[in-house]
């Protein structure tokens, strides 16, 4: 089998258009592959086959990452999982683990029709009626996934119902300590603060990563697909919320960096409030400590924009034109705004 498809970073088009033909009901090869969201994280390919069939496929960044970062297993057992749910993903379609394929495990589901809020520019091309619409959405279809009762389900992540926020503070401060930037006392006194006061755990799917930037969404606001699994675990659900909440920006807010450009600075969405009070309505969890979650998930965003920092500054990343230094207000906002919140 052949493609006419030209060569394109990691995708090797004969093999996987042969795959794709052995595994997926109704493929008709050969491939056409579109890189469609690249960078710093996973990659994204639409699929499109001689019938008009069209595919997503999921593979790690090429170069040199920790596979741990970038387990497509994980999203796999995710997407699977959470099929019929109520909480919307695309269908998923083959799992492949032979390396000899294309260089990587990767996976397909079917390519979900749709609009991504990645930026404020992108919240702009609809109308405020929709903005608000997928405000609504958000804090509705997070409280469905937090409902997804986790037994029974084949979901990496530990059924604890303790010490999830003891854990990913023991992760991410180890991480920073591997490379001593100068906000290292910073990150280390906060994490302290953050041990010596954590809630009771509402234990449950948590989606690691879950913002407007990872739906897709109908031209009136409806969520059709939520994606980008690679981080999602069983472990403390509120976790989510503080993530949404802490990149969920309000018009006006611009001087902050930690959510400067976020969709939700056009006009038309809820208030961070507002999406808080919805979710809670719909999950029935208990939102008291939400400044603690968020104040938890700004902390964490820092340690991780001072690891894609320090990737950057080390020639680990490929030279794709971004300035990393933008990422120095980033971490010294978010920092001073969780170490506030938690005086």
């Amino acid at each position: 089998m052949t493609s006419d498809s030209p060569p394109i970073a990691g995708i090797e088009p004969e093999a996987v258009s042969a795959w794709l033909a052995d595994n997926v009901s109704g493929f008709t090869g050969p491939a056409e592959f579109t890189l469609i969201a690249g960078g710093r994280s996973n990659l994204t390919y639409l699929v499109s086959d001689q019938s008009g069939q069209r595919l997503a496929l999921r593979r790690p960044p090429t170069g040199s990452v920790l596979e741990s970062a970038h387990d497509m297993g994980r999203e796999w057992k995710f997407v699977s999982a959470l099929q019929d749910s109520g909480v919307p993903v695309a269908r998923a379609r083959a799992f492949c683990d032979d390396h000899s394929v294309t260089g990587a495990d990767f996976y397909v589901m079917d390519f979900v029709e749709g609009i991504v809020l990645a930026s404020t520019e992108d919240a702009l091309g609809i109308d405020e009626s929709a903005r608000y619409r997928a405000s609504e959405q958000a804090a509705d279809v997070l409280a469905a996934l937090h409902s997804v009762d986790v037994n029974g389900l084949d979901v990496p992540g530990s059924r604890k119902t303790t010490g999830y926020i003891e854990r990913q503070v023991d992760r991410w401060t180890k991480q920073v300590q591997s490379v001593m930037p100068p906000e290292t006392d910073q990150v280390v006194r906060i994490a302290q603060k953050l041990v010596g006061d954590v809630p009771p755990q509402v234990t449950g799917i948590a989606h690691g990563d879950f913002r407007l930037g990872n739906m897709s969404i109908t031209p009136a606001g409806e969520i059709v697909a939520v994606f980008d699994w690679e981080l999602a675990t069983v472990g403390d659900s509120m976790a989510d919320l503080g993530w949404l909440l802490s990149s969920w920006s309000e018009p006006g807010e611009a001087a902050n960096s930690a959510t400067t450009n976020t969709p939700t600075q056009a006009p038309g969405f809820m208030t961070r409030d507002q999406v808080a009070q919805r979710y809670a309505e719909k999950s029935g969890n208990d939102i008291s400590r939400l400044d603690f979650y968020v104040a938890f998930q700004r902390w964490r965003g820092a340690c991780i924009q001072i690891g894609v920092r320090h990737r950057y500054e080390v020639g680990a990343m490929a030279d794709d034109g971004y300035d990393h230094t933008v990422l120095n207000a980033t971490v010294a906002n978010s920092l001073e705004a969780a170490e506030q919140a938690l005086k």
